[in-house]
């Protein structure tokens, strides 16, 4: 039992760091008070190639592992970009693998390689603003007319809808009332995001300013048959393969911003005196950041336990649910650590750490809630019964 990175994850962080290092805290500060996408961060990740990191190489990918992921993006928000950087590039990390895996090959050339290369950009269109993270019950439409689909509805939360060309989309289309089950019936489709029929309303939020959050409204989009993903009926099925890599990389992201809290409030409590001593002398400071830094190291174990598994095609579920409720607990304590380290200074935006906070609480948010996770941990790992 090896904890240690290898020596190829030990270059990726080191590469990623460098292309990190160019955008400093002013950049990132700046995104969070003019609300502008961080264009020049993702064209030098493109041009590195590390936006196809764990996609195929036949097709412009690196073919890399989750775990390989999980370092990229871990280092990506400990550089102090923190959310604002990893959600920038975050779909395109996780986002295709359904297209991936259920895909056919003039697909998979379509479509990923532009998203790889940096010439396109999507977004995942799945929340919907009535259904929340009861996703068979979404409301969204597509009726087939002849070799094309036509669709309705509405989504909620969908990131980079400013910003993308494309949108993954999964829609009913069969009512759940016909079907056997409520998870049949929906299709998943990759397609151009036609602003001709889809209206994009931007949603102003705590945090993140800088990577769009929207509210989506669909009147008439035609999808032709060909942006179809797989058969159509089976979309949910599909969906599922990307929901483990994604709880890996959301607890990577909410692990860098941990750190990258702790370290600064580490070095403040190291310079900042008070009553003639380094307040990082007294134990009432020491105790909660040292308390912090073994959080987050459980959390890390559990996050690259889990993409290891997923790496080696092993059940993960239980450990990719718990690496994200942990991480994400474990990032949140340590930015409000920072804060209250940093005293009346942890409130000024010049420190930077109230920023971590307000971002670092979209991890625990989203994309699935803490209390959901406890009740599949008490059902799937302890054998409880089911809840909801």
């Amino acid at each position: 039992m090896d904890f240690n990175f290898t020596e190829e994850q030990e270059a990726i962080r080191e590469s990623v760091a460098r292309i990190c290092a160019k955008y400093d805290d002013n950049y990132w500060l700046e995104r969070d008070r003019d609300g502008a996408f961080p264009d020049e961060f993702v064209r030098d990740m493109a041009a590195g190639g590390w936006l196809g990191i764990a996609m195929p190489p036949e097709y412009g990918g690196a073919g890399l592992g989750v775990a390989d992921a999980a370092v990229m993006m871990m280092t990506v928000a400990q550089s102090g970009g923190a959310k604002a950087a990893a959600s920038a590039i975050h779909m395109n990390i996780f986002g295709p693998n359904p297209i991936v895996v259920f895909g056919t090959d003039a697909q998979k050339r379509r479509m990923l390689m532009p998203l790889i290369e940096g010439r396109e950009r999507c977004c995942f269109g799945v929340t919907e603003p009535d259904a929340g993270l009861d996703t068979t019950h979404l409301k969204t439409r597509a009726v087939k007319d002849g070799d094309r689909y036509v669709v309705h509805g509405r989504k909620v939360w969908t990131s980079t809808a400013q910003v993308a060309d494309k949108i993954l989309l999964i829609t009913r289309t069969t009512p759940i009332e016909d079907c056997a089950k409520p998870s049949q019936g929906m299709t998943l489709f990759y397609t151009d995001l036609d602003r001709r029929r889809v209206e994009v309303r931007e949603i102003e939020k705590m945090g993140r300013k800088s990577v769009d959050s929207n509210e989506l409204f669909i009147d008439g989009l035609v999808i032709p048959e060909e942006d179809r993903i797989g058969e159509e009926g089976e979309g949910f099925k599909y969906l599922l393969h990307g929901l483990n890599p994604e709880r890996i990389l959301i607890a990577a992201e909410a692990l860098g911003i941990g750190k990258a809290a702790i370290e600064r409030a580490a070095r403040y409590a190291r310079e900042r005196v008070v009553f003639g001593r380094p307040i990082g002398q007294n134990q009432a400071i020491q105790h909660p950041l040292a308390e912090s830094w073994m959080a987050l190291q459980s959390a890390e174990l559990m996050t690259f336990k889990a993409a290891t598994l997923y790496d080696a095609g092993l059940p993960c579920g239980l450990e990719a649910n718990s690496a994200k409720f942990l991480a994400g607990k474990a990032g949140w304590e340590a930015c409000l650590t920072a804060v209250k380290t940093h005293g009346g200074y942890g409130y000024a935006k010049e420190f930077h750490v109230e920023r971590f906070l307000r971002e670092v609480l979209i991890d625990r948010l989203a994309p699935v809630s803490e209390e959901l996770i406890l009740c599949h941990i008490a059902e799937r790992a302890l054998g409880l019964p089911k809840s909801y």
